[in-house]
């Protein structure tokens, strides 16, 4: 049972995710939370991770750690998506099990299913078909993460599973153009219209793409709640109704943020999977429903920007 006092292990405590679950175990009370940056823990160092573990022995321990990047960054640093995130995975899940932690939570991503399915997508689509060619390295790694997880789960009668939410966006995230996800970078061009450093806004593609977002602190809040429940299932979808093309994402932001412009595309031949819509029934019916609306999300993200 997760206590004010328990001990938790939070890696990637200082990415956009690892920071909204650090400030949300703060604000309800936990105390005895364990965070080390990259130059203090190598996660990708197996014997400094075990060590690190051993010594520690946290009760709990959340997985928010990874090595994270929008569509461009997903191709062209492909192989370092795979072999960094699978080592944090591997050393991390295998070094609890090593250390005895009975209880761990690692988060995916909604891009480890197959690509380019018209319906909702539900845990048992996973290795059902093709992924995606752009972020199949982030996809592969992050797949051997929630599959180890199950396993020892199953073998060993351990509390260890996966979250897979759709696109975070919110406080602390990428807004580098180049390399961020597309609503960061809608924000961020936004932000350049207001300050008259940018006429338009462009978009990549034809803005026809269908995609799911959820307000990291609504993510933090779902981590939380699956972290109190012991025997959870191996994999749970955590997503929301707010599903829209890339397009009319770009319009309702412009709404929420009183921003009048057109929109123009890139010409590019970087494209992602059409809809990436989770079927989100079996968090539902294990108690857990996003809280934040959309409009309140993106204004709290923007002011922070």
């Amino acid at each position: 049972m997760l206590k004010k006092n328990s001990k938790i292990f939070l890696a990637g405590h200082n990415g956009m995710v690892g920071s909204a679950i650090l400030r949300l175990l703060k604000k309800r009370g936990y105390k005895n939370i364990i965070i080390k940056s990259k130059k203090e823990l190598d996660l990708t160092n197996q014997k400094k991770t075990y060590e690190f573990l051993k010594k520690n022995k946290p009760e709990y321990v959340i997985i928010a750690a990874a090595l994270v990047g929008g569509i461009k960054k997903n191709i062209d640093l492909k192989p370092d998506f795979l072999i960094k995130n699978t080592l944090i995975a591997s050393n991390i899940i295998h070094g609890s099990y090593l250390t005895k932690i009975q209880n761990l939570l690692f988060l995916g991503s909604s891009c480890v299913y197959p690509g380019n399915l018209k319906k909702e997508i539900s845990e048992n689509i996973l290795l059902k078909g093709e992924l995606e060619k752009s972020n199949e390295g982030y996809a592969l790694a992050k797949i051997f993460g929630i599959k180890l997880c199950e396993y020892y789960s199953q073998y060993y009668k351990l509390n260890y599973f996966s979250l897979m939410p759709c696109n975070v966006f919110g406080p602390g995230d990428n807004y580098d153009l180049d390399t961020s996800h597309f609503l960061p970078a809608i924000l961020k061009k936004i932000k350049l219209i207001k300050e008259n450093r940018m006429k338009y806004l462009y978009l990549w593609g034809d803005g026809k793409a269908l995609r799911e977002v959820i307000y990291v602190e609504d993510l933090a809040d779902a981590c939380l709640f699956f972290l109190k429940k012991k025997n959870n299932p191996s994999l749970i979808n955590i997503g929301t109704d707010i599903e829209y093309s890339i397009k009319n994402f770009a319009k309702q932001i412009m709404k929420i943020l009183d921003v009048k412009t057109e929109i123009k595309f890139h010409k590019t031949n970087i494209k992602g999977t059409y809809r990436k819509k989770l079927d989100t029934t079996l968090s539902k019916k294990l108690g857990w429903k996003y809280k934040t609306k959309f409009s309140e999300a993106i204004i709290k993200t923007y002011e922070l920007l």
